[in-house]
């Protein structure tokens, strides 16, 4: 993991990480963006500052600093978690509920870097049957975005749903199919990019492509900190995102987990609270320059297993490529050509994938013993209220609406109360601590 290769295989090897991720960074601010009411330039300076701030919390990651970073071959970026709630709380705001979701997010990292000490104590209250519900719900809530792009978004009028638009999003989404049929290595993992500047190609012709967030675009810029206006603080958000905060350290730390076993340097205490260190000061900085919530990147893991390369540098080397990704507003402008039908069809891959990821996770959380089934089920039932009937909570206070229009806080909420109630309180068992050092991984996976 200490090794540093050759200058070009390091490069690639970090363009390639960059690739397996890409679609991931820059499809949160591509949902939020508009969600807000930004316009196509705003949207692509939201993408290119994701894109910036992933790069610096990965090489807090990477490299870190004093007690700061896992110091694995660990990427990080915008965490899918965040999107829903985000929406919730800029919703009928306009681009000042950008002000509010950045606030929030400022201190939700801030209160989660100081419970990270004492979080690997409460790992065990955050098992496979509630990091899979959690997971599977961001995935759900997230596909009617993709359906939204595939009918050409709110902005497409009388047009909307049209046969133009559903054949293109339909298109494309045989056309990454197709891709990662055939295609094989690193081909393979950007087939989705692949399939999304195809879909682009065959759009340009038909009149589907929207030049307004390249022109002007510079070649070289800098995230303006606080460039929407300075951060605003509300109880309701502030709640919402704390939420937000427990899933994606929940989700780092069964990452650093699976990501020791691999690289065979099991991550004990000590890394984990290094990890979650990082996660949450680059959270924290993220904001600052009108980035958004960072967490891990599982896709990276399977990687870093695929390649067998796992030289931390490496990584860095990648986070290193993001930051200049995010310096050049040019680049980060080009993602805003693709049509809204296009990303549709990309996004059910993507989105879906992020559901699937939830379904494998509770594949391994053993349903078949005590109530396990039924805990899954409440939670994911409840979780989805806000997209299968979203005026469900009309009566409720507006403040409170934040939280429970977002299906994936609720559905955590419920999924960890329900976990407590039927497999912990009572019970004569409990989970051995995470070790304070790194070297019994057998004791860190109980």
């Amino acid at each position: 993991m200490d090794e540093t290769l050759p200058p070009l295989k390091m490069v690639t090897s970090g363009l390639q990480h960059v690739a397996a991720m890409y679609a991931g960074v820059v499809a949160p601010p591509m949902i939020v963006g508009p969600a807000v009411g930004l316009d196509a330039k705003d949207t692509a300076f939201l993408m290119g500052a994701s894109l910036f701030t992933a790069g610096i919390a990965t090489l807090l990651q990477t490299l870190g600093f004093w007690k700061v970073g896992a110091r694995l071959p660990f990427v990080n970026g915008v965490s899918f978690a965040g999107v829903t709630p985000m929406v919730a709380i800029g919703k009928d705001r306009g681009a000042d509920g950008l002000i509010v979701i950045f606030g929030a997010i400022i201190v939700a990292s801030l209160l989660g870097l100081v419970v990270t000490p004492y979080f690997s104590k409460l790992v065990r209250f955050f098992p496979p049957v509630v990091t899979g519900t959690v997971i599977t719900l961001i995935g759900v809530s997230l596909l009617p975005v993709a359906f939204d792009w595939a009918q050409g978004g709110s902005a497409a009028g009388a047009d909307r749903g049209s046969m133009r638009d559903l054949g293109m999003a339909g298109l494309t989404l045989l056309i990454v199919l197709v891709l990662r049929k055939v295609l094989r290595g690193f081909l393979q993992q950007i087939a989705i990019l692949l399939g999304l500047v195809a879909g682009t190609l065959i759009a340009v012709p038909l009149g589907m492509t929207n030049l307004d967030a390249i022109r002007g675009a510079g070649l070289v810029g800098f995230p303006t900190p606080f460039h929407f206006g300075a951060p605003h603080f509300e109880a309701a958000a502030i709640v919402s995102m704390c939420v937000v905060m427990l899933v994606c350290m929940t989700e780092s730390t069964a990452d650093m987990l699976a990501l020791g076993k691999i690289v065979e340097r099991p991550a004990g205490r000590r890394t984990i609270l290094g990890g979650l260190r990082a996660d949450t000061v680059g959270s924290a900085i993220s904001p600052l320059f009108n980035g958004f919530m960072c967490s891990a990147f599982a896709q990276n893991i399977g990687l870093v297993a695929m390649t067998k390369v796992r030289s931390r540098f490496v990584v860095a080397t990648g986070g290193g490529i993001l930051v200049l990704l995010g310096l050049c507003p040019v680049l980060a402008s080009v993602i805003a050509l693709v049509p809204l039908p296009v990303l549709g069809g990309a996004g059910i891959v993507l989105f879906g994938s992020v559901a699937a990821s939830g379904v494998q996770t509770l594949a391994s959380a053993a349903l078949e013993k005590g109530e396990n089934a039924l805990i899954v089920a409440v939670a994911l039932g409840i979780g989805l209220i806000p997209i299968a009937a979203p005026d469900f909570y009309h009566a409720f206070p507006k403040d409170l609406m934040v939280i429970f229009d977002s299906g994936i806080s609720t559905g955590c909420v419920v999924a960890i109360a329900l976990n407590l109630a039927f497999n912990h309180l009572g019970a004569k068992e409990s989970s051995p601590p995470v070790p304070e050092t790194d070297s019994v991984l057998s004791t860190v996976q109980g």
